[in-house]
């Protein structure tokens, strides 16, 4: 079940540097993942890649834990919201997000009852077909919980249309101090387990890869098990464990694309075509096993809650809570002059606003950082941003020629290519913010239109028609006698050998 060969990419950072990685996430181990109910969320209606979802409710409305709040608009390229908590709809305002995007969001005033909606039981469907599947991992919102907020149904259907021989599962969480997706591995490795299987059935995937540091013994023992557990119910698929060493930014698909495959991917390449293989998130998986057989939309995730001491933990919190419940529910992370940062310490964006931001679908941390004060100088040409960047790129001259306007020749230099890792940045001693002025340029360069990714306009839904649902109804109405399966069927075993 393991693989001999540790995988990896060259250059990077090593967790042996000034970040401790390992001895700073030691609460990964915590064996109890708190719960925390917020006074009130702020849900935005767009927290995917693609378009936002239309409020279904008005001020004044009643909502339930689980349900559905916003809806795609007809035809458009965008994925439900669910509410997590139950309370009264206070507002519905535009916002904007830390990332720059502008949103329509909902406010809701939590009325502490916790009143589940009806459909949030365990699903009794005895089948289920890829097109099944797609569709209830599409009505509960999911999408990648671990970058840039693809849908997860859209993917699905593309790894389809690929005929994709592979699911990478990614639990390569390499940034320091954050560890969501881990203690996602260590609660519920079952889900995970389940969920990357009946997504592999979906696609055609005859082999499901678990891709985890070498040194994260524990969470590779709960996978072992997991797998051991259910395996034999899905004795058409082969499951593997792959090592990887403890290296910044190890699970960007571009660079484990490299480390497994040798493969060079340009930045509007795609798994499915080059490799043949889809990733996911192992967070996202858990959350599509939660959809299929829980009916659980995605409405909460688990956040990291640390300092740059290693203070802090892992918290189940639901989507729109604000950044400043989440920090008041865990101690001794927040000091005087600190800065917040919404995500993760390298990636991240710095935030004063911590009443009003909220944690949305792809928030996988909250790092609280020591403010200090770094002397800045001119480059002194010492090579270490060349020497550690993973994209291979030479950072300071890149730097250079966009300082000085001459935009083209940084996009020969290969600008494009940038990643916004922050690597560079780390590790410049004369205090330069390359990734601020690198990634910029890259990031409004990638011009992708609505069409070339993912764009499905098949799904569509009519507000007036969802009132007080979840969207994951309609597959509880199935004939739970049904014998007779089509071509595209796939039989998902769960718990006590019933089907599901």
């Amino acid at each position: 079940m393991f693989g001999k060969k540790v995988y990896s990419f060259h250059k990077g950072l090593f967790s042996y540097n000034a970040l401790d990685f390992s001895k700073h996430s030691s609460f990964v181990k915590e064996l109890i993942l708190e719960k925390i109910y917020p006074t009130k969320i702020i849900v935005p209606m767009k927290q995917n890649y693609g378009m936002p979802a239309i409020p279904t409710v008005s001020v004044g409305d009643k909502v339930c834990i689980g349900q559905c709040i916003g809806v795609p608009a007809k035809g458009s390229f965008a994925i439900p919201v669910h509410s997590g908590v139950s309370g009264t709809v206070k507002d519905i305002r535009d916002i904007t997000l830390p990332n720059g995007i502008k949103t329509a969001a909902v406010e809701i005033i939590c009325d502490m009852k916790r009143e589940k909606h009806e459909s949030l039981v365990q699903r009794k469907d005895t089948d289920l077909s890829g097109n099944d599947l797609i569709g209830i991992v599409r009505d509960a919102g999911i999408c990648g919980m671990g970058g840039e907020g693809i849908p997860t149904f859209a993917k699905l259907a593309r790894a389809r249309q690929h005929v994709v021989s592979e699911l990478l599962v990614n639990c390569l969480q390499s940034e320091p101090f954050a560890t969501s997706d881990l203690m996602v591995v260590s609660e519920y490795p079952k889900y995970v387990v389940m969920g990357a299987a009946a997504c592999a059935r979906c696609c055609g995937a005859k082999k499901v890869r678990f891709l985890i540091s070498e040194k994260r013994k524990l969470e590779q023992e709960a996978i072992r098990t997991a797998i051991d557990n259910v395996k034999k119910d899905y004795g058409d698929l082969e499951f593997t464990i792959d090592l990887f060493k403890d290296r910044f930014p190890q699970g960007y698909y571009r660079l484990v694309a490299r480390a497994l495959y040798g493969v060079d991917m340009g930045p509007e390449d795609t798994l499915e075509e080059t490799c043949g293989a889809l990733m996911f998130n192992c967070s996202t998986v858990c959350a599509c096993w939660e959809a299929v057989a829980d009916n659980i939309p995605m409405m909460s995730r688990v956040v990291t809650v640390t300092d740059d001491a290693g203070n802090g933990h892992n918290v189940l919190v639901p989507i729109g809570t604000p950044v400043k419940e989440v920090l008041n529910t865990v101690n001794n992370t927040v000091e005087t002059g600190s800065k917040i940062i919404w995500g993760n310490a390298f990636t991240g964006i710095s935030i004063d606003n911590t009443e009003n931001v909220p944690i949305t679908k792809t928030t996988s941390a909250i790092t609280v950082i020591r403010k200090l004060d770094t002397p800045r100088t001119p480059c002194i040409h010492c090579g270490l941003c060349v020497e550690n960047c993973p994209m291979s790129l030479s950072p300071n001259i890149i730097y250079e020629m966009l300082f000085q306007g001459m935009e083209h020749k940084a996009s020969k230099e290969g600008a494009r290519n940038c990643i916004s890792c922050g690597t560079c940045s780390y590790v410049c001693p004369a205090g330069i913010d390359l990734t601020g002025m690198i990634a910029r340029f890259a990031n409004e360069g990638r011009i992708i239109e609505e069409n070339s990714l993912l764009h499905n306009g098949r799904f569509q839904y009519d507000k007036k028609m969802i009132g007080d649902l979840t969207l994951l109804e309609q597959y509880n109405k199935k004939d739970e006698h049904k014998e007779t399966y089509d071509d595209d069927s796939i039989i998902l075993p769960f718990e006590g050998g019933k089907k599901v």
